[in-house]
């Protein structure tokens, strides 16, 4: 192997942090060919000529926990281009829908080549975490919208837990998004990373996801395990980084500590506060993994914390995040009476299948 991804990763293998795998060393082959690439077209000679070369960039599909994260991370710390960005693929879209109403606003008639103009004046590189397209308005504009960032000369590189031919798949007029996977199936090279290691599942191994009571001892298991699941060094927890969350409608969430899709909050700021689907559903398509303290025994007086708690499970559920939490009870004993007790059951049922070998197994996301 040879290049600065492909450095880094065998650094990775001759600490005993990764396993060889076939597919993970192609996948640092490819990704330092789009530097190759990029080195080149902003080189010397590009210049000269004032031409870009073929823009290129590298989609990364598999199953959780196949390192897919891991490599687009060592792309963007390797890749020497500047400005570059990584982001997580639903905040960049969100990002977008708001961007192209201010364009309208502009009274541009067309918003998305002045977007796709703007866009490639801040990012000669684009990483975007976790592919993942179900809804008919981002289907509507992805194809033109990359279309022209790659005309603009912007790399991508993405993961996702589908092949580009099973992206939006029985989607609302999937035929008009057919030719945003031709494009991602001409323009970018596509690695399947289907290694025997599940990372993520071994990372989970041996820990346990329902802690009762809430205290200390909760606490510090709860903070081992978000330390390995992101490899952050224990030492350094005052420092780890937090993350303003886009839900939509110009509104942001505070998530107090995010890693590497990894999410903590509180059960006060998820369920205490005036809250709705919208931002459950951006916590759900964000994190793989959400750690929530503080879950109290809820009387009835605090149906709608009930409620929201139920909202919050479902929308975790649908896209299989993986939950650990610290209460002071077993799901069952969190909700015995008040209104909405009954239906309550479901979130029970749910938050125990949440437990299960088989669902710590699942690929995140609605598609996974």
């Amino acid at each position: 192997m040879s290049g600065a991804v492909a450095a880094a990763y065998g650094r990775l293998l001759a600490a005993g942090e990764l396993r060889a795998d076939p597919d993970q060393a192609r996948a640092a082959e490819a990704l330092d060919r789009l530097g190759e690439e990029l080195a080149m077209r902003r080189g010397f000679f590009a210049r000269l000529l004032g031409r870009r070369r073929d823009v290129c960039g590298v989609y990364l599909w598999g199953g959780v926990g196949r390192g897919k994260s891991m490599l687009m991370d060592l792309a963007f710390e390797q890749i020497a281009v500047t400005p570059k960005r990584r982001v997580h693929f639903h905040a960049f879209m969100i990002e977008v829908h708001e961007r192209l109403r201010i364009e309208r606003l502009k009274g541009h008639g067309d918003p998305i080549p002045a977007l796709a103009e703007a866009i490639a004046e801040e990012s000669v590189l684009l990483c975007f975490d976790e592919m993942v397209v179900n809804n008919p308005a981002d289907a509507m504009i992805l194809s033109r919208l990359f279309t022209a960032l790659l005309e603009e000369g912007v790399a991508v590189v993405t993961t996702s837990n589908r092949c580009p031919r099973d992206l939006y798949k029985d989607g609302l007029n999937r035929e008009l998004f057919l030719p945003f996977i031709h494009l991602l199936e001409d323009k970018l090279e596509v690695v399947p990373l289907g290694g025997p290691t599940d990372y993520r599942l071994d990372r989970l191994h041996g820990v346990e996801t329902w802690h009762v009571p809430n205290g200390p001892a909760a606490t510090e298991a709860l903070s081992k395990a978000f330390f390995q699941l992101t490899d952050y060094p224990v030492e350094d927890r005052a420092n780890v980084p937090s993350e303003e969350l886009a839900v939509g409608g110009g509104r942001s969430l505070h998530v107090p500590k995010s890693l590497k899709g990894v999410a903590v909050f509180s059960f006060r700021r998820l369920c205490g506060e005036a809250r709705g689907a919208a931002d459950y559903l951006a916590i759900a398509q964000r994190f793989h993994t959400v750690i929530l303290v503080g879950v109290p025994v809820m009387e009835p007086e605090k149906r709608n914390e009930a409620a929201r708690f139920v909202t919050l499970i479902d929308a975790l559920y649908e896209h299989k995040v993986k939950l650990l939490a610290a209460a002071d009870a077993e799901p069952a004993a969190l909700y015995p009476a008040g209104t909405g007790a009954f239906e309550f059951q479901r979130t029970v049922s749910r938050l125990e299948e949440m437990r299960s070998a088989d669902y710590l197994a699942e690929g995140h996301g609605a598609e996974g």
